[in-house]
């Protein structure tokens, strides 16, 4: 068999059950890649030595006609997943030596249903940010390059945050998929900017006990794939109720891969005219072709009105510093990760966490203290909590209307170069969540898709809004856009030349 690498997670699994690849050999191709690629440092922990005897066991099992859903496909972990014996840091210092007793619970989904761990991905520290620059290993470079004229530059450009580490890897083929987390868009966002297919389910479909909390009523873990298809066979491995996460939802887990080809005819698109204000031409161009597309598959296309969308930014970035402030609070030095000594125990605490953090934790979690803070509560979180509430009013109007998706861009432009965003301002880079924050603050699920290239040789994703728990219709309205959408062909290795 040609190169393993570029098979999608589906077809490695149909290799591997028909025995025409083995899981030992599928791994070791994803090893070697992943060996051949550090320059983009999308890794912080390798695990090679795991990943293979999880293969060799997968293959007994496959050869004893044992085979599980996902038996013997390599992924890789977003590094904010707890993963038993192998360490976890969230992409920051202040977790220094921090190896966890347990497992998260989406992992422990995966590992149950026969897929292996190829390493722990980089990421955005504690998943805040837009770019992945803001981890404590150093920025995650995107396999992608950008042109200009026939050629490429010499710019790195970001893979998208903050699960950057997992976007890039999949986009480079050093796995067949990854685990990511979603609290404004860090798996939609990343997906658009490297060509692959990420959604953020509903908030309550997957677990997020031992994954390591950025803010508590935002974050949701979804992954990252190639392929329409093959999120859908992910996402049906992690989602499922937890007893030990009190907002997972008891609810049958659908069989979402059944939905890839099912007829879109019929279907209300609901566009909403609020959502012109953050991109560009090449955007709305890209849009108004994503509306043709679902247009051409038999969908009705109707114009909604979601008109607290203009506020969802600010209130975004008030709610979810302020529940930051809150979960970062137990990394004090005592317990676990990094301690800095100190004259007291105040000092301790200040010395840890002053060198623990970087600038960008540092930043939202005095945001988050402000707005708790007597005086303050009032006139930011809770009104921030109001307008939450009417966002989500907007949408439920409109799914009540009959509008089964909601189709919108994924993001304001094409990715961009490490050091050209939020260097002077913070919100500019804050900006790239324009489109994305609204369906964590509804609670919905969101899906980003591959919808071509731009015109500097970047991808360009659509974004999908659906129905509570309606992921199924999503995944089926994303497969029409793929299959519309012209065929993206992932970068060549240059990586591997760099020195």
């Amino acid at each position: 068999m040609s190169d393993p690498t570029h098979l999608s997670l589906a077809e490695a699994r149909d290799a591997l059950v028909s025995k025409k690849l083995s899981a030992v050999e599928l791994t070791r191709a994803h090893v070697e890649a992943i060996e051949k690629a550090r320059a983009l440092n999308a890794f912080i922990t390798e695990t090679p030595e795991l990943a293979l005897e999880a293969a060799r066991e997968s293959d007994a099992r496959i050869t004893r006609g044992e085979a599980r859903p996902l038996e013997g496909l390599p992924l890789g972990i977003k590094d904010l997943y707890c993963t038993k014996g192998v360490r976890t840091t969230a992409a920051s210092r202040i977790l220094d030596g921090f190896t966890p007793t347990y497992e998260s619970t989406v992992s422990a989904n995966l590992w149950r249903d026969g897929a292996l761990m190829l390493g722990k991905l980089n990421l955005d520290e504690f998943a805040m940010g837009s770019s992945n620059e803001t981890s404590a290993f150093g920025p995650v470079v995107s396999p992608w390059r950008r042109k200009k004229g026939d050629a490429f530059d010499d710019a790195k450009i970001v893979p998208g945050g903050s699960s950057g580490g997992s976007s890039a890897a999949v986009s480079a083929r050093l796995a067949l998929g990854a685990t990511a987390t979603d609290t404004g868009g860090s798996i939609r966002q990343p997906a658009a900017f490297t060509g692959t297919v990420g959604i953020k389910p509903t908030y309550g479909r997957c677990s997020r006990w031992g994954i390591v909390a950025f803010a508590s009523s935002l974050d949701q873990a979804g992954p990252i794939t190639r392929t329409v298809r093959d999120a859908a066979i992910m996402l049906r491995s992690m989602a499922g109720h937890d007893p030990k996460d009190t907002t997972s939802v008891d609810a049958p887990v659908p069989d979402y891969e059944a939905a890839i080809g099912a007829s879109v005819k019929g279907r209300r698109i609901g566009i909403p005219k609020e959502y012109r204000i953050g991109g560009g031409a090449e955007i709305n161009a890209l849009w108004d072709q994503g509306v043709a597309w679902l247009r051409d598959a038999g969908a009705e296309i109707v114009e909604i009105s979601l008109p607290h969308t203009r506020y969802a930014l600010p209130a975004y970035y008030i709610i979810a510093p302020a529940e930051a402030s809150s979960n970062l609070a137990r990394y004090d030095g005592v317990r676990y990760g990094l301690r800095e000594k100190g004259r007291d125990i105040a000092d301790m605490y200040e010395k840890t966490r002053a060198k623990g953090f970087g600038a960008e934790v540092r930043r939202r979690v005095m945001i988050g203290a402000y707005v708790l803070s007597h005086g303050y509560y009032d006139a930011f979180y809770v009104r921030a909590q109001k307008i939450r509430s009417l966002i989500k009013r907007d949408f439920d109007e409109a799914f009540a209307a009959g509008v089964d998706a909601v189709l919108t861009p994924a993001t304001p432009s094409t990715a961009f170069a490490q050091g050209e965003k939020g260097a002077a301002d913070p919100v500019e880079m804050y900006l790239n969540d324009i489109f994305t924050v609204t369906v964590n603050m509804a609670g919905l699920p969101g899906i980003a898709v591959p919808g071509g290239l731009g015109a500097d040789g970047l991808p360009l994703g659509l974004q999908l809004i659906g129905r509570p728990f309606d992921e199924a219709t999503l995944f089926s309205l994303a497969a029409a856009l793929e299959s519309a959408a012209p065929k993206i062909d992932f970068p060549q290795p240059w990586w591997t030349e760099t020195k």
